[in-house]
C-alpha cells in the first residue's frame, strides 16, 4: 500500500487549520489504498522518508525562510534519503550507493503572516536538490486562514494522495 508521509511545523492557530485541511483531503473517502502518515518535523525520520512513496511539506514562513523546525529535518535527513553535497556544500547528484527517493512527488504548503517567497523558495531547492517531483502548486497563505485557503489545503491533500492510489 502506498504511503504519504505528512511532514509539518504547525504553530500557533492559522498552520494547525491548514494542515487540518490537508489531512481531510488526504483521507477523503474517495481515497483507498493509501496510507497516511503524520510527523511533526521535530519528529520525522530519514526511515520515514525512505518508507514513503509521497510527501506533504508544510511549514510556516519565519523571517522569510522556512520554520527552523522544517530546516532542522531536512538537515538531518537530507544525506540519508538521497541527497548529495559538492566539495563546497551546495547540492551534488547523489552517489550510486545512496538510498535516493528522487522522483518521489511532493507537495508543499506555507503560511506566513505577510510574505511567503523566501520559505516557499527555501523548501523548493531542498526538495529539487533531492530530486523530488512537485506534483501539485505551492500554496502559500498569508493572513488569517479562510475558506479558499482551506478548500486549496484539502485540495493539496487529496491531490497527492490519489496520485498515490492511482500508481499504485
Amino acid at each position: 500500500m502506498p504511503r504519504l508521509l505528512i511532514v509539518h511545523h504547525s504553530p500557533g492557530v492559522n498552520p494547525p487549520a491548514l494542515l487540518r485541511a490537508v489531512l481531510a483531503g488526504a483521507s477523503d473517502p474517495d481515497i483507498q489504498r493509501v496510507d497516511v502518515m503524520v510527523r511533526e518535523a521535530l519528529e520525522a525520520t530519514a526511515a520515514d522518508v525512505r518508507d514513503a512513496d509521497g510527501y506533504l511539506l508544510g511549514t510556516s514562513a519565519n523571517f522569510g525562510y522556512m520554520s527552523g523546525a522544517l530546516k532542522h529535518f531536512f538537515d538531518r535527513t537530507f544525506l540519508e534519503v538521497g541527497g548529495s553535497l559538492d566539495p563546497h556544500g551546495g547540492a551534488a547528484e547523489p552517489g550510486p550507493d545512496a538510498a535516493s527517493t528522487a522522483a518521489r512527488p511532493f507537495g508543499l504548503w506555507v503560511h506566513g503572516n505577510y510574505d511567503t517567497t523566501g520559505a516557499v523558495s527555501s523548501v523548493l531547492r531542498i526538495t529539487g536538490a533531492l530530486g523530488w517531483r512537485r506534483s501539485s502548486p505551492v500554496l502559500e497563505s498569508r493572513g488569517p486562514v479562510g475558506d479558499a485557503d482551506r478548500t486549496a489545503a484539502y485540495e493539496l491533500g487529496a491531490t497527492l494522495a490519489a496520485l498515490l492510489m492511482v500508481a499504485e
